[in-house]
């Protein structure tokens, strides 16, 4: 039998009469359906997924240690805030994007959409690389940040292609990556920014970039169910001239048009989190704690230049601290996220998506003590090898929190992932595009060490979210459309 007749059955539909043939995938296995998929294939998918979030973390946080001279050589002066911001608009790009990104994927597929909005990606880097101002530098930055696809549709292609159960291997693993992007990116440029000019490190970036687009484009798949379904119904109406063929995702009243399915889908993440209590909160404290990377990586140079006095090379490698501390995160919950969501599973009758959160909840008491630290160490003169285990630390915390974080979400809204990580995407990089503007005052106004206190005494009202979730978020979920299990 053709593949494409692997599953098939009649529905009632409408009126008398009105009996129409629902197209899916074969349940004893189809080559069509990516969880069927061998898993040697599927991991490179995740493997190529990895190479480009750390090809975009790398592009993102390379120019970190080199702003302040990058501003110098454009201006010919100093300045803080455009330093900072060359940094963070990436971020407010990369809140701006996923409003199509997702959306666009949910109409056109995952391929199509990833492929188009890594070539935007080469061309913003390229055009980051030839700038002649810092007007159009940052312009440059907002549009690579624009153009980012892979936070936002990384973790909705792992919900497509691996069962909730197995789930948290590939989840790890691209959350590795951007933080491993993050760490040489930084450790490299100071020397390369030193020797060869810091455009030569923007020029890497579209090397790398070009490269990722190159295997995406010839060795990805389409994971989306709803495109692949769509697609074989079609085919097969075509074929047979059949107009009775039909998915469970197609109208019932024929296609609509592009712009109409365009324009409803994009309204989809408003919707979802309009409609979704625990969006709402998850998206809050999802935005809250990244927002303290971009802080990091904004104020981390000018503590390890003032206080210890390192050089630009030496910042960069400061860097690795924070990705040391990330992985052995990553490594903790890709060893125990699954077998606690299988245990608590099995005493529950059966497994629920908050079942995802007990390192979210042990992360989040954690996260003020560690806040605190890092900005008190510096202050407070302590070894440089106490700030740099503040800093690993940061980043083994931060782990325990945005990994559980995004293997819930895409648990819970299932089909509807995608529109749901762009908002909890929208609040991360909103809140990393405008709380390091807010550090410089605070810490001017009070000093570091009572800065980061303050900062961390703030991020104890964050610990009841995660214990509410647990506790409560079976019943809310039921609470909308779009997580409604029954």
């Amino acid at each position: 039998m053709s593949p494409l007749l692997a599953c098939t059955s009649e529905r009632q539909y409408g009126g008398v009469g009105q009996v129409k043939s629902l197209v899916d995938f074969h349940p004893d296995g189809d080559p069509d359906n990516p969880m069927d998929w061998s898993k040697t294939y599927r991991m490179g998918i995740v493997t190529l997924l990895s190479f480009m979030a750390f090809t975009v973390t790398f592009s993102c946080i390379g120019i970190v240690p080199v702003a302040d001279q990058i501003i110098f050589d454009l201006e010919g002066r100093e300045s803080k805030s455009a330093s900072i911001l060359l940094v963070t608009v990436w971020e407010l790009g990369e809140a701006a994007g996923p409003l199509l990104i997702a959306p666009l994927s949910e109409i056109y597929g995952r391929y199509a959409v990833f492929n188009v909005a890594n070539v935007i990606f080469i061309l913003g880097v390229a055009l980051s690389a030839l700038s002649q101002s810092t007007h159009f530098l940052i312009f440059a930055r907002f549009l690579t940040g624009l153009a980012v696809a892979s936070n936002v549709l990384g973790p909705a292609i792992i919900g497509d292609i691996f069962p909730s159960e197995q789930r948290s291997s590939g989840m790890s693993l691209i959350m590795l990556a951007p933080l491993l992007g993050g760490a040489i990116g930084p450790a490299i440029s100071g020397a390369i920014a030193a020797s060869l000019g810091w455009r030569k490190i923007l020029w890497i970036s579209a090397l790398l970039a070009i490269v990722c687009e190159t295997l995406f484009f010839t060795l990805m798949q389409e994971t989306y169910k709803v495109s692949i379904l769509r697609c074989r119904a079609a085919k097969l109406r075509k074929r047979m001239n059949d107009e009775t063929l039909l998915c469970e995702f197609d109208d019932e009243e024929g296609a609509k048009s592009a712009y109409s399915a365009l324009g409803a889908t994009i309204k989809r993440p408003l919707s979802v989190v309009w409609d979704s209590l625990v969006l709402k909160i998850m998206a809050f404290h999802g935005g809250l704690v990244f927002a303290f990377y971009y802080i990091l990586a904004t104020t981390l140079p000018g503590i390890l230049k003032d206080t210890y006095g390192f050089s630009p090379p030496m910042i960069g490698l400061s860097f690795l601290a924070f990705s040391a501390g990330a992985s052995v995160g990553i490594v903790a919950c890709n060893l125990l996220i699954d077998r606690i969501y299988i245990k608590l599973g099995k005493s529950h009758q059966g497994p629920l998506p908050e079942h995802r959160l007990p390192f979210m909840i042990g992360g989040a008491i954690i996260f003020p003590i560690i806040i605190g630290l890092y900005g008190w160490a510096p202050y407070a003169h302590w070894s440089v090898y106490a700030a740099l285990m503040a800093v690993a630390s940061l980043g083994f915390v931060m782990m325990l929190l945005w990994v559980p974080l995004a293997s819930y979400i895409v648990d819970a809204f299932g089909l509807y992932s995608a529109s749901a990580m762009t908002m909890i995407l929208i609040a991360r990089c909103l809140g990393g595009t405008l709380l390091p503007l807010g550090i410089p005052p605070l810490t001017e106004a009070v000093g570091l060490g009572y800065g980061f206190l303050l900062l961390g005494a703030g991020c104890i009202m964050l610990i009841p979210l995660p214990i509410a979730i647990m506790r409560y978020g079976p019943h809310w979920r039921q609470l909308s459309e779009y997580t409604r299990t029954n």
